[in-house]
C-alpha cells in the first residue's frame, strides 16, 4: 500500500533529498551518428571538455554527498583516454561505477580491463532486431555486428551487461524480436527507453509514438515482465509506474517491494529529485534530455548545486507543477517527463504531453503527492 504524503517537501527536506544516480557525459565524441542522439554527438574533438583533474575532483565531491550509481556515458566513453583512471578512482572511493557503450569498441581485453578497474555493469544499445534496422538507426554500417561482438566480449570477460533499446515508431513492431534477442544474448536486464525528441532526435518527431501507443506499449511491458526470465525496465517513461498500479489493482495485487521489487519504491521521473546529469563541460542538468543548467561544476561544488539549485528545488515542489501533472494523484510515483514537457511547451514544469490519463479523485491507498 502506498504511504500517504503530507504534501510538498519543506525547504530543508528538499535540500537533503539523496542523490541516487548521476549520469556523467565524460565525452561528447562518438564513432556513430545515431538518429536519436540527444547530444548530436560526432567524432569531434570537442573543446573544453572536463580534464582528468577536474573529473577526479568531481567524483570526490559526489562522494561527499552520497554513494550514487555513476553512469559513465557519452558520446562513446571508451573514446576518452583516461576513462579507466576515472572508473578506478570512483570505484576506490565507494561509488558504484557503470558505463553505457555502443558496443562497437568493446573487445575482450577492454571488457576485462573495465571489470578490473571496478565497472560493475555496462549497457550496450540495441535498437533494431536486424542489422538493417539497427544500422539504419545508428547510421553506421556494421553497428549491429559491433553489438554482437561487444556482447561476446563482455561474456568472455565475465562483465555483467544489460541491453538498452530506444523505442520509436521505426522499431516498435520489432519489440518482441528485440526482447528475444536480448534473452539469447544472456543480458542481465533489458531497459526500454521511450524516445525523448531532443538533440538530433528532434528530427524524429514523426517517429514518436502516440499517447495511446505509449500506454499500450507500457501496459504490454508490464504484463510481459511478469512472465519474463530477465528483468525489464521502462526508462524515460514515468507513467509506467501509474500503469503498474492500475494493472496490479485489476489483478488484485498489492504493490510492495516483495511483489514488485524496485518498481514499488522508485519514481518515474527522477530528474532533479534523485538523478542528475553532468555534461562534458561540467554543466549540471536534471537529465541529459532536459538542457536546463542547474549549475556548473567549474564554478560551484556538486553539493552546492544538488542542495540549493533553484531548478532542482522547483522540481522537488509539487505546488510548482502546472496542468494535470500538478493535480494528479499519481504524482509521487510518476511526475511526468520534464524533458518532454519542456520540448512541447518551453516550461519544464508543464504537464507531460504524452500521457492520456486524466486525474480523478484519489483512490484508496494512493498517495496524493
Amino acid at each position: 500500500m502506498e504511504r500517504p504524503s503530507s504534501g510538498p517537501p519543506g525547504q530543508e527536506e528538499a535540500k537533503n533529498i539523496p542523490v541516487r544516480l548521476v549520469a556523467w557525459e565524460v565525452t561528447r565524441q562518438c564513432n556513430l551518428s545515431c538518429l536519436h542522439c540527444r547530444a548530436s554527438a560526432e567524432c569531434g574533438p570537442y573543446e573544453n571538455e572536463l580534464t582528468t583533474e577536474e573529473g577526479l575532483r568531481i567524483l570526490h565531491e559526489i562522494r561527499e554527498v552520497g554513494q550514487p550509481v555513476i553512469i559513465l556515458t557519452g558520446g562513446e566513453p571508451l573514446l576518452r583516454a583516461d576513462i579507466f583512471d576515472l572508473a578506478r578512482e570512483g570505484h576506490a572511493i565507494g561509488l558504484r561505477m557503470v558505463m553505457a557503450v555502443n558496443g562497437t569498441l568493446l573487445d575482450t581485453a577492454t571488457a576485462r580491463r573495465l571489470k578490473e578497474v571496478g565497472i560493475q555493469r555496462i549497457s550496450i544499445s540495441l535498437d533494431g532486431a536486424t542489422a538493417e534496422s539497427h544500422d539504419h538507426f545508428r547510421q553506421v554500417a556494421g553497428a549491429f555486428a559491433g553489438v554482437v561482438n561487444g556482447v561476446e566480449a563482455a561474456r568472455e570477460a565475465g562483465l555483467e551487461f544489460q541491453i538498452n533499446t530506444t523505442i520509436t515508431r521505426h522499431n516498435l513492431k520489432e519489440l518482441s524480436q528485440l526482447q528475444e534477442q536480448v534473452r539469447k544474448f544472456g543480458a542481465a536486464a533489458h531497459h526500454i527507453f521511450m524516445l525523448v525528441p531532443t538533440g538530433r532526435g528532434r528530427s524524429l518527431t514523426e517517429q514518436t509514438i502516440s499517447a495511446d501507443e505509449y500506454e499500450e506499449t507500457l501496459t504490454g511491458l508490464i504484463k510481459k515482465k511478469e512472465k519474463s526470465d530477465i528483468p525489464i525496465k521502462a526508462t524515460c517513461a514515468p507513467h509506467y509506474y501509474r500503469i503498474l498500479r492500475e494493472v496490479a489493482r485489476e489483478e488484485g495485487l498489492e504493490i510492495t517491494f516483495k511483489t514488485h521489487g524496485l518498481d514499488a519504491v522508485t519514481r518515474g521521473c527522477l530528474g532533479g529529485t534523485g538523478f542528475c546529469f553532468i555534461s562534458h563541460r561540467g554543466s549540471v542538468q536534471p537529465c541529459g534530455y532536459l538542457e536546463i543548467e542547474a549549475g556548473n561544476l567549474r564554478k560551484d561544488s556538486f553539493k552546492t548545486i544538488w542542495e540549493t539549485s533553484p531548478v532542482f528545488l522547483a522540481l522537488r515542489d509539487k505546488s510548482r507543477y502546472a496542468g494535470k501533472c500538478g493535480r494528479c494523484e499519481y504524482f509521487r510515483v510518476c511526475g511526468g517527463c520534464r524533458a518532454r514537457a519542456f520540448e512541447a511547451t518551453g516550461d519544464y514544469l508543464a504537464e507531460e504531453p504524452l500521457c492520456r490519463y486524466q486525474p480523478k479523485s484519489r483512490p484508496a491507498g494512493i498517495a496524493q503527492s
